[in-house]
């Protein structure tokens, strides 16, 4: 039986102009809001510190966790 990918984080390496997805998964959190992201909405992230962000106000640091 195959296993479903919904509803379970994927494991993502971020590169430049796309990502790998290292473990299969439907979506990852954001890393400062700790929202979650579907795959196919994901457009923002830190290559540098591999992480993800729900927005680009979060990437550019406007919505700083309180």
């Amino acid at each position: 039986m195959l296993m479903s990918q919904s509803d379970r984080p994927a494991k993502l390496h971020y590169m430049a102009n796309g990502f790998r997805v290292l473990t299969a998964g439907d979506h990852v959190l954001c890393a400062v809001t700790g929202a979650r992201i579907g795959l196919e909405d994901l457009r923002y992230w830190d290559v540098r510190t591999q992480r993800a962000f729900a927005s680009s106000a979060v990437a550019a640091g406007e919505m700083a966790p309180r």
